[in-house]
């Protein structure tokens, strides 16, 4: 009987020093990841979204942090200013920072053709953007809407001088249907033009790269250039994972948007009808043809670049290799 104390203690110890030493009950310190979207959730964040709750960055080591911008421009700022690591924004908008000596560069092309179209409504008179010589045209005072419309004006064979562009902030769908504005430019044919055809208020489409505007990317996944240069293995796998993500969502549409209704902000919530039909409208336009997702093209760069100039947007043009990374 004497020895029953320590033979048991000795068990004890052997119990605890062995799930100490188990690898298995320690769970692998993730990375974190933050990643600043352009706006609040919509269909169009589905794959970020699919890939976190399916465990695909998990899979990676990154624990992933999804943030709001509180203005348009935060995201460019903050992940130039490393206070974000990724941000969704736009193609244009990285070129044009590039120009202002912001170093930033896309790491990954979202959405690779554009979706700000030219609205005009359904019975207007306006059947080409050559109609819109002498109307007045609504935008958010961004100057590439400015720039945008008068490339569509000119190659339809209209003036874009005799034109009237008037500043209604982000109030787009409310000067257009109560006859403030014949047109606007600045809505998405994923959001305004939805939103309005179920309101009632039936419009038609003018898209860009039809009126010799470049078919640039409307969303591009960003980072700092100081990011990259230290951290590429991280960002490449968690562009793996996004991609992961993206596939179960062209598989599972359905499925995929519910997972991000369920996460859907309070202050923004989501009509389902509405963010359907969107996500229908946004695979064809995030699909690229023999090409992985997020692959990026150096001639549509170039392109996007020369026209910003030939517009002003841009003082000096630079190498787009500057500007992109392509992830193997």
């Amino acid at each position: 009987m004497k020895y029953i104390v320590p033979i048991v203690i000795l068990a004890l110890i052997f119990t605890f020093v062995g799930c100490s030493s188990n690898p298995n009950n320690n769970e692998t310190e993730k990375t974190k990841l933050k990643v600043m979207l352009d706006w609040y959730p919509n269909a169009v964040h589905s794959f970020l979204y699919v890939a976190k709750e399916k465990g695909f960055f998990d899979q990676e080591g990154i624990d992933v942090e999804f943030v709001m911008p509180a203005e348009t421009n935060d995201p460019l700022r903050l992940v130039a200013a490393e206070k974000v690591d990724l941000a969704l924004s736009y193609q244009p908008e990285v070129i044009s920072a590039n120009d202002k000596g912001i170093p930033v560069v896309s790491i990954a092309s979202v959405v690779n053709h554009p979706l700000n179209v030219l609205l005009v409504p359904e019975n207007s008179e306006i059947k080409t953007p050559k109609d819109l010589e002498g109307k007045t045209i609504g935008y958010p005072s961004i100057p590439m809407n400015e720039a945008l419309v008068k490339t569509m004006i000119k190659h339809s064979g209209g003036n874009p001088e005799k034109i009237k562009m008037v500043d209604v902030g982000w109030d787009l769908m409310s000067a257009l249907s109560t006859k403030k504005v014949d047109a606007i430019s600045g809505g998405y044919l994923n959001h305004e033009e939805i939103l309005l055809n179920k309101e009632g208020f039936k419009v038609r489409e003018f898209y860009p790269p039809s009126y010799g505007v470049p078919d640039y990317a409307e969303l591009v996944l960003v980072t700092s250039q100081e990011q990259w240069k230290r951290n590429p293995d991280l960002l490449k796998k968690f562009w793996k994972a996004a991609q992961k993500g993206q596939e179960e969502v062209q598989k599972n549409p359905e499925d995929s948007l519910q997972i991000l209704l369920d996460h859907q902000q309070k202050e923004s919530p989501l009509d389902p009808q509405v963010e359907t039909e969107s996500l229908e409208r946004l695979l064809p336009l995030m699909e690229i043809s023999g090409h992985p997702f997020g692959w990026q093209n150096k001639e549509q760069w170039n392109e996007v670049q020369d026209w910003m100039e030939s517009y002003q947007l841009i003082k000096n043009k630079k190498p787009v290799e500057q500007m992109f990374i392509e992830i193997d």
